[in-house]
């Protein structure tokens, strides 16, 4: 068997009409879709399937719609032939994609995941209403100079997502400062991101506090498939460990790059991105080219899982 890690896009990734496929031709990944609809106590699959595109690009949609979507897809996967053929040794996601890969390493249940990520959905947005930001994506420019304008700036990095592409986020002041620094460095592309708020930044810390309270009281279990944090980029051994990163996920840089090399470093060498688009199969190949990442978002799909 092949040991794999399983790797879930986040927030961005959503289509309208995504996992219709899967929805329609998939019982396993129809349950999932049916179960999300009798969760949240509204029609996800309508938004999901339908739209319109402004509609599911709000929180209260998209975040549990990406979710959901990926873990139809995920049904689909184990449902397949392909998946009595691999070993899941990790998980990990991209921000919101992190609960993605809680749920399928067992450490939460689908409910309870859903419950969470729509409690965290709201509190993002109420805190961005709160203190209004911005963010930005910085291409093709050195890490440690980017660090240093931001903090000249008064802003903070959001994610480092590939070697050549860091998010920054903040003060919309703070992030258009920073902007204005980085082209006069010589950058030559900052590229503003169209988002509800500042998030990954201390401006989030309000949601981080509040939902420090919801997830206390939560059950984790750990077991032998391992999560790796965003936090941290190192997997969660313990309940207390995920019960202190989840609030701090909210406000705290996304270390994908550091997340992919210590995968790397573990001797995994099949990476499969489950869910919508395929943002991290691009993120994955800059960050080391010799890894191999497939894809699994349709049904079509499954004959192209050839590990």
């Amino acid at each position: 068997m092949k040991n794999i890690a399983l790797v879930f896009p986040g927030q961005g990734a959503q289509k309208v009409g995504m996992g219709k496929d899967l929805y329609d031709q998939v019982p396993a990944a129809k349950a999932v879709f049916d179960q999300a609809n009798d969760v949240l106590g509204f029609s996800l699959t309508d938004v999901i399937f339908s739209g319109p595109e402004e509609c599911l690009m709000a929180t209260k949609y998209c975040q549990p719609a990406i979710f959901t979507m990926s873990m139809a897809a995920l049904a689909a996967f184990r449902a397949s032939d392909a998946y009595q053929r691999v070993n899941v040794k990790y998980t990990a996601g991209l921000s919101l994609g992190e609960y993605g890969a809680m749920c399928a390493a067992g450490v939460l249940s689908f409910e309870d995941s859903l419950r969470l990520i729509q409690k965290r959905g709201a509190l993002m947005e109420a805190a961005a209403k709160k203190n209004p930001g911005k963010m930005s994506a910085v291409i093709g420019f050195d890490k440690d100079k980017v660090v240093a304008i931001c903090r000249e700036a008064g802003c903070e990095v959001a994610n480092f997502n590939a070697p050549d592409q860091i998010v920054i986020t903040g003060l919309v002041d703070a992030v258009g400062n920073a902007s204005e620094l980085l082209t006069a460095a010589g950058c030559k592309k900052v590229i503003p991101l169209d988002v509800a708020g500042a998030f990954h930044s201390s401006l989030m810390r309000s949601a981080a506090d509040q939902f420090e309270t919801v997830v206390k009281d939560c059950s984790f279990m750990v077991g032998a498939v391992k999560v790796i944090t965003n936090v941290t980029a190192k997997p969660q051994e313990t309940e207390d460990e995920i019960r202190l990163n989840l609030p701090r996920q909210i406000y705290s840089s996304v270390q994908w790059v550091e997340t992919v090399q210590f995968i790397a470093a573990q001797g995994i060498t099949y990476l499969v991105e489950i869910g919508p688009g395929r943002v991290l199969k691009g993120l994955i190949r800059k960050i080391d080219p010799a890894l191999n990442v497939l894809n699994f978002q349709c049904k079509d799909d499954i004959s192209a899982m050839v590990f």
